[in-house]
């Protein structure tokens, strides 16, 4: 059943500038707001959840993922497992499109619900006829 919230997919992109204090930020900020509200859902598929998790361990340490782990699940975003209908989705979107599975993962999920995608990433310019995409930050 569909309600009249504005929905909203999350990617890997734009959850690290969230956490990371970015460009794209504020932005993120106001999505997570209205969720906080009741006015929005915000979706993340637990592949980009991973992909922001190893990022983030990468860049900063072991340490600095947990706590990224710890504040993500505190936050209103719902996320939902690649199962069978979702990964089979994105391997179709992935065949003919020039996206990483992760992303191609959240365009499928951003479709599946009817979802504004939410991102900076470039790679993304290659679907925007697609799916409904909110840019955030600056996108060479």
């Amino acid at each position: 059943m569909r309600t009249g919230k504005l929905r909203y997919v999350l990617d890997s992109f734009a959850l690290l500038a969230y956490l990371g204090g970015e460009p794209g930020q504020e932005q993120v900020k106001e999505i997570l707001a209205g969720a906080e509200r009741g006015e929005a859902e915000v979706y993340l598929c637990l592949v980009n959840l991973g992909e922001v998790i190893y990022i983030t361990e990468r860049k900063l340490g072991l340490a600095e993922a947990q706590r990224a782990l710890a504040a993500i699940e505190q936050l209103p975003i719902q996320v939902i497992e690649a199962n069978r209908e979702l990964t089979l989705g994105a391997a179709h979107i992935k065949a003919s499109h020039p996206l990483s599975f992760s992303d191609a993962l959240a365009m499928a999920l951003g479709l599946d619900k009817g979802a504004v995608l939410v991102t900076g990433d470039p790679e993304f310019r290659a679907v925007e006829g697609l799916v409904a995409i909110e840019w955030i930050a600056e996108v060479s």
